[in-house]
């Protein structure tokens, strides 16, 4: 079933099919009937000033997010039952099928403002030749950084995870580096993951965040680094990864971590928490990015219910898990169980919300906008001890791995206690856990530990330990924002999608549906499809 606004929403924003796939100069190769998509880019043929080179590197932020795609297809959400609502690109993505309807959240939609921006960026990085003052560098850099940073957010949903035994046979994306130049083939996952990486390098040393407005929706210092950091994590150029987080981070890491601790105390329930979760004043929001999604309004609406955060799932594998900070909501010292809202179908963390844009004075219609945390000091505490464990730098991953915990967790809370994490601890708690069979046939062998199957890499049974505690944290920093999709993928780990009153359907290491399928015009337009087996 499909809400009204929903409905609307589609028909408002139906796509037209033309013949090439990318346009610069702004312009979509899916172009759409909305105005904001059709305007032509006749009036930025005068950017000749820093000012309107600035405006025009602002538009090169994509307002559409893959993170619903991607959520809905991680391990994240499961099945409540056929007697609740859905929506139909809900269940394709959640049974990994290819998405053949157009809203918001929909590849097509994520496909065509991803290179709407990408094409922002590239106009901009031609009209910077005209300006003649200002800290001309600095913005170039940030348009570079859009550039990448639009086709690495789709790379991570229509690619495979980059595995360097396959990087020459795996698909990659369009990557135009021209204004007002078409390009129809993807290349391979390598050569995409070296154009990002060439834009990424060539703008760390100009960043500057001097000139922007609000620097927290942009491509300032902090984000860039951190951006640099989940790249060359997802890259496996670990001590890059290292590095660049250190740089995001500073020295007082733990300084820009969110205070979770105090939410607990906010009078305005869920929604007075999500406000000073994705406030610009967050010491630990890096970057702010906002798009026309469901990504929040599907954890209020009960037309999002079937597949969901449901509370089962919460109590086996997300807040309520046994770890070693402790299990349920009482005896449990992270902060975040005791957070939580939502009837049994829908128990979230409420950091994410619905953002609406009303079209009309009676406010009944409108767009429903998300506004996403993209890149956080605590995250990229995480990037960084990932890449410490993959060093093999145990002390230095422990010792973030720790400082995680103790602005995520209370002192104690009823019979648990804080724990300070050791490599023996952690051994002896997931020792002590069943490991979830690759093959789950019902909800009762849920659980936090699934086995990794690194993607291109080798781990040993340290380093495995330390990752299992370490992903955790990750699916729980970065629940409701499509990261952990990412995480299966580059960890090849298996796992189950329960339907009600039908079979399992089984994600399996390497599966080739990790990488999502394009969107149809795209395809039909001649565009190589993500292969699938036989």
């Amino acid at each position: 079933m499909e809400s009204d606004t929903y409905k609307n929403y589609k028909e408002k924003t139906k796509m037209k099919k033309i013949s090439v796939l990318l346009l610069g100069a702004g312009l979509l190769g899916l172009s759409s009937c909305n105005d904001f998509l059709d305007r032509l880019p006749d009036d930025r043929a005068e950017v000749n000033d820093f000012e309107k080179a600035t405006q025009l590197v602002s538009s090169a932020y994509s307002t559409a997010s893959p993170a619903f795609m991607m959520e809905w297809s991680s391990d994240n959400v499961t099945d409540n039952g056929k007697t609740f609502y859905y929506q139909t690109d809900q269940d394709q993505v959640y049974r990994w099928k290819a998405v053949n309807t157009t809203g918001n959240d929909d590849p097509q939609h994520v496909w065509g403002y991803a290179y709407y921006a990408v094409g922002n960026a590239n106009q901009a990085l031609e009209d910077l030749g005209k300006v003649k003052s200002g800290n001309i560098e600095a913005v170039r850099a940030e348009a570079l950084l859009c550039r990448a940073w639009a086709v690495f957010s789709i790379a991570n949903a229509f690619c495979m995870a980059y595995d360097e035994s396959k990087a020459d046979q795996y698909l990659g994306l369009p990557y135009p580096k021209e204004a007002n130049r078409s390009v129809d083939k993807r290349g391979t996952l390598r050569e995409l993951y070296e154009n990002i990486n060439a834009d990424i390098e060539a703008a760390l040393p100009h960043v500057s965040d001097e000139y922007m407005t609000v620097p927290k929706y942009h491509f300032n210092p902090r984000a860039a680094y951190a951006f640099a950091a989940r790249f060359n994590l997802y890259y496996h150029k670990w001590d890059k990864a290292l590095e660049y987080a250190t740089k995001a981070l500073g020295t007082q890491p733990a300084s820009l971590m969110r205070t979770v601790s105090h939410y607990k105390s906010l009078s305005g329930g869920r929604r007075e928490i999500h406000n000073n979760y994705i406030s610009s004043s967050e010491n630990a929001n890096f970057m702010l990015q906002t798009a026309v999604s469901y990504l929040g309004y599907a954890t209020t609406s009960g037309a999002f219910n079937r597949y969901n955060y449901a509370n089962y799932l919460v109590d086996r594998e997300l807040y309520w898990a046994e770890m070693p900070w402790g299990t349920g909501s009482i005896n449990n010292t992270l902060y975040e169980t005791k957070l939580l809202y939502g009837p049994n179908q829908v128990v979230v963390y409420p950091k994410l919300a619905d953002e609406w844009e009303y079209t009309n004075a009676a406010k009944t219609r409108g767009y429903i906008h998300v506004v996403d945390p993209v890149l956080t000091a605590d995250e990229t505490l995480l990037v960084r001890a990932e890449a410490e464990i993959l060093l093999k730098k145990y002390t230095e991953a422990l010792a973030d791995m720790n400082t995680w915990v103790s602005v995520h967790c209370a002192p104690s809370s009823g019979t648990a206690t804080r724990p300070t994490l050791t490599i023996a601890s952690i051994k002896a708690f997931f020792d002590s856990q069943e490991t979830v069979p690759e093959k789950m046939e019902s909800k009762d062998q849920m659980g936090v530990k699934k086995a990794l199957h690194p993607q291109g890499f080798t781990i040993d049974e340290t380093q495995t330990n330390l990752l299992y505690a370490l992903l955790q944290m990750r699916r729980l920093e970065t629940c409701m924002q499509g990261l952990r999709f990412m995480d299966l993928k580059r960890y090849g780990i298996a796992f189950t999608h329960l339907l009600d009153g039908e079979n399992p359907i089984y994600f399996k290491t390497g599966d080739l549906r990790g990488a999502l399928q394009l969107p149809g015009d795209v395809i039909e337009a001649g565009m190589e499809p993500n292969p699938r087996e036989n």
